[in-house]
């Protein structure tokens, strides 16, 4: 069974992913300036990996035989990641979505390093972080900042 810690960070992860795909998605939505089709698109294929992986996470909590968190005020709750207060400029966008991003990277981390009793769900964790490696690259590719 499960540690408690593993659990509750499990859920954390969850929390933190659908925070930064709410986040994403709103700046879909909401981006604005010249390169508003290259921005939109890009943001597009994030949420959508994102969204897709929100699914995986909590069904994964579930076989950790845990319930997974339900409700937007559970997810802002168990999230480190920060809503906006305006709509950002486009880069500010880029900018957000990058810490974001890394937040979500040191979140599954940690609760990589307390799955070891877990095999199967410590893939799971390494298939996640390659995914938000890539999503940092992208991040720090566009916004020009060298890693």
């Amino acid at each position: 069974m499960a540690s408690s810690e593993l659990i509750d960070k499990a859920k954390a992860v969850l929390a933190d992913t659908f925070v930064l795909y709410m986040k994403t998605h709103g700046y879909h939505w909401n981006v604005i300036g010249s390169d508003f089709p290259q921005y939109h698109k890009f943001f597009g294929k994030m949420y959508e990996e994102l969204h897709n992986a929100i699914d995986d996470i909590a069904e994964q909590i579930r076989q950790l035989d845990s319930f997974a968190p339900g409700t937007l005020s559970r997810m802002i709750e168990l999230s480190e990641i920060k809503e906006d207060d305006k709509i950002p400029t486009a880069d500010k966008m880029i900018s957000n979505l990058l810490a974001a991003n890394e937040q979500v990277l040191g979140c599954l981390k940690e609760c990589y390093d307390l799955s070891d009793d877990e095999p199967a769900f410590n893939n799971f964790l390494q298939d996640r972080m390659m995914s938000h490696k890539k999503h940092s690259w992208m991040l720090r590719a566009v916004s020009g900042i060298k890693s």
